[in-house]
C-alpha cells in the first residue's frame, strides 16, 4: 500500500495532464485516507477515536475489509509523518475526483475531526482551508457537516462558538 502511495505522488510529478490519468480508486483512496490522517493530527496527534473512524470510514466508504483498512491507515500515517504537503492530495483529488465526491471527502474529514465530540480552532481552519482547495463551497460544506454530525449522533451546535 504505501507502494502505491508513494508511486500516485511520482506520477502526479511527471507533469502528465489530467486527460492522460485514468481512474484510479487506489489512488484516490491514498490521497484520501493522507486527508484523513492530516485532520486527525490537526489537534496534536492521533486520538483513538479519530483513527476507529477513519477505520470506519475506510471499511465503509471504500469497501475494504479489516486488514486492508488498517494497511491504509499505516500507510497513511507514514506516508504523512512529518511536514505534510496538503497540496499533492489535493491535486490528485482536484484531477481525479468529480465534485461531488469531493463533497463526499469533506463530509468525511468532519467525520474524523468530531470523532471525539469536539471541533477546536486548528480542526475547523484545516476545513474551511481544504473545503477551498477541493473548491467544495461554504454551503457544501456546511451541508456535509451537519450530515457527519448526525451520523455520529452529535447535535448540529456542536463545536460551534457561543453567541451571547
Amino acid at each position: 500500500m504505501l507502494n502505491r502511495i508513494k508511486d500516485l505522488f511520482d506520477a502526479t510529478d511527471t507533469g502528465e495532464g489530467s486527460s492522460g490519468r485514468t481512474h484510479d480508486d487506489g489512488s484516490l483512496r491514498a490521497a484520501a485516507a493522507a486527508l484523513l490522517v492530516e485532520a486527525a493530527r490537526s489537534d496534536e496527534g492521533i486520538a483513538e477515536a479519530e483513527r476507529a473512524r477513519i477505520l470506519d470510514i475506510a471499511k465503509r466508504r471504500f469497501d475494504l475489509n479489516d486488514a486492508e483498512a488498517q494497511d491504509l491507515l499505516t500507510d497513511a500515517v507514514r506516508e504523512t509523518r512529518g511536514v505534510s504537503p496538503l497540496d499533492r492530495y489535493v491535486s490528485v483529488l482536484m484531477d481525479r475526483c468529480p465534485p461531488e465526491r469531493r463533497v463526499w471527502i469533506i463530509e468525511t474529514l468532519w467525520e474524523v475531526v468530531y470523532a471525539d465530540g469536539e471541533l477546536n480552532d486548528i480542526e475547523a481552519n484545516l476545513l474551511r482551508r481544504l473545503g477551498g482547495l477541493l473548491h467544495v463551497s461554504d454551503i457544501e460544506r456546511g451541508e456535509a457537516r451537519k450530515r457527519a454530525l448526525a451520523r455520529l449522533g452529535l447535535p448540529e451546535d456542536t463545536g460551534l462558538p457561543d453567541i451571547p
